[in-house]
């Protein structure tokens, strides 16, 4: 571009998105907003039609989580950014970078009830980090830049950026004087509190971590790993904080919460000192909030002020980015107590009760499909879920060995997350392999999303657990309302087969019968989009399990407890 040249609002997007580095944007068009798409189009910027709204925001969180760079999605206005919403709420929950642009009708029109119109500002607000609205086209490349700041920035999240029709095709005659932000410093914890909780920490006797997203989302696994390493600490994860320490490490006591393991959520009982590592204690991990960590200082590190003491009350709150925080605490621990007989006791846990499954006759155990599929990657999967119980067992079973692995929706718990996710992810690391673990109730949500995966010849390999069920609902029925499945029973499908055929997708059906684990291996190892049908007991459980009410050591596990 050069001075003399006129540009419209949408010439000045597309430049601000490439000063900001996107590579990728996820979108589906529509009338306010066919002037952007012809800018996008005539200047080949790298746009990815989806065949739904929410597939663009989930495939945008898939894009952002296994990479931590902002994921960017465009609707068109009225339902185009009303079906984005469950996305963009996700993607909020889970801390995700995303800058949304939705289409509005010109400014002329706002306010007057007009075709495809909807306050986009008051509908975002409460799941969006900031939203904005272009008033002067002048103003597009600032309001742009000052939004990716703000989703990358603090505790990441999804900004919504309102872009009236007029102002996009208005014109300016030089280029505005607008760049990216640079990043700001980390912010680190108070200094004399970071001391504090060294001096406390060093006379633990049971000291254990807690590793969640906040670790993830600040890059901290080398500091991590070092402080449990260095300190032989034992230590949990939360579901979004698996991979920051490899699952085979020596003090990996597990995935601690509902349906964590025995040694963690053991551990959280019996612990003198925890030490949560971006970690919300929300109601999943801290099942009974006033009995949670009952014999522990319990140190909260949180770049968010407004996670502290929003679920549990901590002793000590560092605010500030976990990686900057942990380099301070690190600084300020000069030695430990032994805590030899503590290490002990925790091994111990590990080995007296594992997480364990039951062989289902006439059909398959979805935990041992999952191991098998982890031996055979490796464990270097990039692993997509849906939510249900499929979610728990890929948790549980999957050796996970890298941050930002397991691409899930964690917070919001959103079925339909898993296709279009797992196609960001994809489009993201396209010379790796990504596995989607799905059910037949999640599928259905966003199956139409299956198509962009075929067109673009993804390497996705999609394994359905098929129990003829919404079976973590249904579970919940059988324990505790009686056994009435009340719509949970699925006794009424598609063919999958016809459905992944007509995708273009290389359907297999597992065979009990047949040598699986070389099904398996057939399955991931030929090239382009696939389907793997896993036929289920419908009753097959998700375990262990903590009831509603009780405390992280009233932990139940029918493998082990009838």
């Amino acid at each position: 571009m050069t001075a003399e040249m006129t540009y419209t609002g949408s010439d000045l997007l597309v430049q601000a998105l490439r000063d900001e580095g996107v590579d990728t944007m996820f979108g589906y068009p529509g009338g306010a907003i066919i002037p952007v798409f012809d800018t996008l189009y005539r200047k080949h910027f790298n746009t990815l039609l989806v065949r739904h709204e929410q597939g663009a925001a989930h495939a945008a969180e898939g894009y952002a989580k296994s990479t931590g760079r902002p994921g960017v999605l465009m609707v068109t206005s009225g339902p185009g950014a009303t079906n984005a919403i469950t996305g963009i709420a996700d993607a909020q929950r889970d801390s995700v970078p995303m800058v949304v642009f939705t289409g509005q009708v010109g400014t002329g029109a706002i306010g007057h009830d007009a075709f495809q119109e909807v306050n986009v500002l008051d509908l975002m607000t409460p799941v969006t980090k900031h939203t904005y609205q272009f008033k002067t086209t002048e103003e597009i490349p600032a309001v742009i830049h000052e939004a990716f700041a703000l989703a990358k920035g603090g505790r990441p999240g999804p900004v919504v950026i309102d872009m009236p029709k007029d102002l996009m095709t208005g014109t300016v005659n030089e280029l505005p004087d607008a760049k990216p932000a640079p990043a700001p410093a980390p912010r680190q914890a108070d200094q004399a509190t970071v001391e504090q909780v060294a001096k406390a920490f060093a006379e633990a006797k049971r000291p254990l971590v807690v590793i969640g997203n906040g670790a993830v989302g600040a890059g901290a696994e080398q500091e991590v790993n070092t402080l449990v390493h260095k300190f032989q600490l034992p230590f949990a994860t939360t579901l979004l904080g698996l991979g920051v320490v490899p699952s085979e490490d020596e003090f990996f006591l597990g995935m601690g919460g509902m349906h964590g393991s025995y040694a963690a959520n053991q551990a959280l009982e019996e612990a003198d000192f925890v030490l949560g590592i971006g970690v919300r204690f929300e109601d999943r991990f801290a099942t009974k909030p006033d009995k949670f960590t009952p014999k522990a200082t319990l140190v909260q590190i949180d770049v968010d002020p407004n996670e502290k003491n929003r679920n549990v009350n901590a002793d000590f709150a560092l605010e500030g980015d976990a990686r900057a925080v942990l380099n301070q605490f690190l600084g300020a621990v000069e030695s430990t107590t032994p805590h030899q007989e503590w290490l002990d006791q925790v091994a111990a846990w590990n080995q007296e009760r594992p997480f364990a499954y039951q062989d289902d006759e006439g059909s398959f155990a979805p935990e041992a499909v999952i191991k098998e599929i982890g031996r055979q990657t490796q464990g270097r999967a990039y692993v997509v879920t849906d939510v249900g119980q499929h979610q728990m067992w890929a948790a549980q079973f999957y050796p996970f060995t890298f941050p930002r692995q397991l691409i899930t929706s964690g917070g919001f718990g959103t079925m339909g997350f898993g296709i279009p996710a797992a196609i960001g992810t994809q489009f993201a690391h396209r010379d790796d392999q990504v596995v989607l673990f799905t059910g037949d109730g999640s599928l259905q949500m966003t199956s139409e999303e299956l198509d962009v995966a075929s067109q673009y010849n993804l390497n996705l390999k999609v394994v359905l657990f098929n129990n003829q069920r919404l079976g973590m609902v249904r579970q919940w029925q059988d324990l505790f309302f009686a056994k009435r499945r009340a719509m949970t029973v699925l006794d009424h499908q598609p063919n999958f087969a016809k459905l992944a055929d007509a995708y273009g997708f290389d359907y297999r059906d597992l065979d009990l019968n047949g040598d699986w684990q070389a099904q398996i291996a057939r399955f991931l190892q030929k090239p382009g989009p696939g389907m793997l049908e896993v036929q289920v007991d419908p009753d097959h459980q998700a375990m262990p399990m903590i009831f509603p009410g009780n405390s992280n050591g009233e932990l139940y596990d029918e493998n082990y407890d009838n």
